[in-house]
């Protein structure tokens, strides 16, 4: 059996964010699936970017090598949360608000591409084996923390 690593419990919540951003601009204008799928969206894209920022974010930034990529990541994850601002402000019913969350979801899917295919990579060869498991571990946890107390 392989070992769990950081890798593999963000790509599990990478997968709940691109099937939630398709299902967020297939949804009907002016319905209750609609609201109810940015919401869930909103708090999956929130508690996996705390959890990965404390748990893969933080060390890479501690190493020269994954400095420029870090900070990239980071800022990415700012663009996203100002688009989620966005689409809270936006009229639900609107033409404007789809226009929106079409944004947020190619920034989305632009940022866990990128993720994947580059900074995983720059972070795999800073962390060690041990460091990717216990961040595998301390991802978990925070993410379902954070999960709870921004769905309550």
């Amino acid at each position: 059996m392989a070992t769990d690593t950081i890798y593999d419990a963000l790509r599990e919540s990478h997968e709940r964010q691109r099937s939630l951003c398709r299902k967020l601009v297939r949804a009907k204008p002016g319905t209750q699936d609609r609201i109810s799928i940015f919401k869930q969206l909103h708090v999956e894209l929130e508690a996996h970017a705390a959890a990965e920022e404390r748990f893969l974010y933080a060390p890479a930034l501690m190493d020269d090598a994954g400095l420029k990529s870090s900070r990239h990541a980071l800022h990415e994850h700012h663009e996203i949360e100002e688009l989620v601002e966005d689409l809270h402000k936006a009229d639900a019913e609107g033409g404007q608000w789809l226009a929106v969350a079409r944004k947020l979801s190619e920034k989305v899917h632009h940022h866990l591409r990128e993720e994947e295919k580059k900074f995983f990579q720059v972070t795999g060869k800073i962390l060690s084996d041990t460091a990717k498991q216990q961040a595998a571990r301390k991802y978990r946890r925070d993410y379902a923390r954070m999960l709870e107390k921004l769905s309550a």
